[in-house]
């Protein structure tokens, strides 16, 4: 489960849309629970150094500096999001491959349809599972 507020959740789906055609990425720092579930703290948007439409991939300095900043602020990155821009806000292959940390939350917003939609999945050993996001006001 991941625990969002609606701040993290919109300041994520405008990073999405500024970057539109291209996908958009960023980083997640906040707690992780034992149980799996995360609660969000901090949205790090970070530019997709691949400059695609298909496909992103992170800076490695802005994760290095958002991994700084989330122990700074007594926590850790906990997932990664990034948009898809004509597809669902599933996990592709690609995603699915390149996805670095079983604990990690991936979380996808999809700008395919008039009003963008968010969903966040685990990735273990290729395999995914969405997992409930929990808006908090």
């Amino acid at each position: 489960m991941l625990l969002i507020g609606k701040k993290h959740l919109d300041e994520m789906v405008a990073h999405a849309l500024a970057e539109y055609p291209l996908e958009a990425c960023g980083l997640i720092g906040g707690s992780a629970g034992e149980d799996g579930r995360a609660v969000v703290h901090d949205v790090y948007p970070t530019a997709n150094s691949a400059r695609s439409a298909r496909i992103y991939e992170v800076d490695a300095r802005a994760m290095l500096r958002a991994d700084r900043e989330a122990e700074a602020a007594g926590g850790q990155l906990v997932g990664v999001y990034h948009s898809h821009t004509h597809t669902d806000a599933q996990p592709s292959p690609t995603d699915v491959a390149q996805a670095p940390d079983p604990d990690w939350h991936y979380v996808l917003v999809s700008l395919r349809d008039l009003h963008p939609a968010v969903r966040s999945w685990k990735v273990r050993n290729g395999k995914i599972e969405e997992e409930q996001v929990v808006l908090q006001w």
